[in-house]
């Protein structure tokens, strides 16, 4: 009877675990559980990057992404049970460096169709420490980018995926990024679906392409960061940049308060950039 009741107690044990494996391994469990440990992280360490200035800022930045990268890498390997191919070593520098690249391009392009058409005035805004604005600027356009798309690229997109396919998971996490932004200064319906198209769309065709989140929060770490360096609102946040921007026309061209991404100018743009990436996506991989 002992021997019969210690064999049942292991069996049960074994199930017990066994359940909290499967609970853990449940998408909506490791979305939540990872989401939450990122914010957490950037709840804490995102204050004292912005209150401290030039190199110490961009430290902690610095700081808070390897946090939270940790915290995602856990949550994947230890609760989904998958490894994290999204943010391997291999190339993440180059990946990393085509991201910047492209995401700058983006704005400045987008910035300097906008004047060309007479909707902003640039100037220089007689910065008394151009490098603690500049350090500031990357420092918080770099945690921005790292855990936003830890969060909707890296969590909520794979997990949607795992259940209905890219399609929906693209469609899903593009609608929730908008909406996610109705919140902020100057923010409009319009600005909403002016984000989906071009943070979502765009973003998640990025991830959909290159297969990596280094190439994702490299162009996303650039649009924010010269977005403020312009002196452009990014996503209705005041910047404190290098230049000064003095917007004139309709808020469809300039984008009102909410800035350069209520334009309808890098919509269009966005969506000349992310349909191709769609469609190099759907081929094999060499």
């Amino acid at each position: 009877m002992k021997i019969r009741s210690i064999h049942q107690e292991k069996r049960e044990n074994r199930g017990r675990s066994s359940m909290w494996r499967s609970l853990g391994a449940s998408p909506i469990v490791w979305v939540i559980a990872g989401a939450l440990g990122i914010i957490l992280a950037d709840a804490i360490i995102r204050p004292l990057a912005d209150q401290a200035t030039g190199i110490i800022s961009l430290i902690l930045a610095l700081a808070e992404g390897v946090i939270v990268i940790i915290v995602y890498k856990l949550t994947m390997n230890h609760l989904a049970r998958r490894s994290t191919p999204e943010l391997s070593g291999q190339r993440a520098g180059v990946e990393a460096g085509m991201g910047l690249l492209t995401g700058a391009l983006f704005v400045l392009v987008s910035a300097f169709t906008i004047v060309a058409a007479g909707g902003y005035s640039i100037q220089w805004a007689n910065a008394a420490e151009p490098g603690s604005a500049l350090g500031a600027s990357i420092a918080s356009a770099l945690g921005a980018a790292i855990v936003e798309e830890l969060i909707f690229r890296g969590l909520l997109f794979q997990a949607i995926r795992q259940w209905a396919g890219n399609g929906l998971a693209l469609a899903v996490t593009s609608l929730f990024f908008g909406v996610a932004h109705l919140g902020n200064t100057g923010a409009t319906l319009w600005s909403g679906f002016a984000i989906t198209i071009e943070a979502g769309l765009l973003l998640g065709a990025a991830f959909l392409w290159r297969r990596n989140l280094w190439f994702v929060i490299g162009l996303h770490c650039a649009w924010n960061a010269i977005e403020s360096l312009l002196g452009t609102p990014v996503s209705g946040h005041a910047p404190d940049g290098l230049y000064t921007v003095q917007a004139s026309g309709s808020a469809l061209l300039t984008g009102g308060d909410f800035g350069l991404e209520g334009s309808v100018v890098p919509v269009l743009i966005s969506l000349a950039m992310a349909i191709p990436m769609l469609i190099r996506a759907r081929r094999p991989r060499e």
